[in-house]
């Protein structure tokens, strides 16, 4: 289980830091907003990966179960 949640994590890092080397919008002058966007971020991508990851795999459990 660890390893599948530090998996997910690089992935969302991952897909973090190209979304905000991609993204053209003035940055910020502060830094810590710079690191609080970029945390945040990744904490949403990381609950969306882990949402649709952990669902699938609940629902394909349960479904060669029956």
């Amino acid at each position: 289980m660890k390893k599948k949640i530090l998996n997910i994590l690089t992935v969302a890092l991952a897909i973090t830091t190209l979304g905000f080397i991609a993204d053209g919008d003035v940055k910020e002058p502060n830094v810590l907003m710079r690191f609080f966007e970029f945390f945040m971020m990744t904490g949403i991508v990381f609950t969306l990966i882990s949402i649709i990851y952990f669902s699938y795999a609940f629902t394909k459990k349960n479904l060669l179960k029956a």
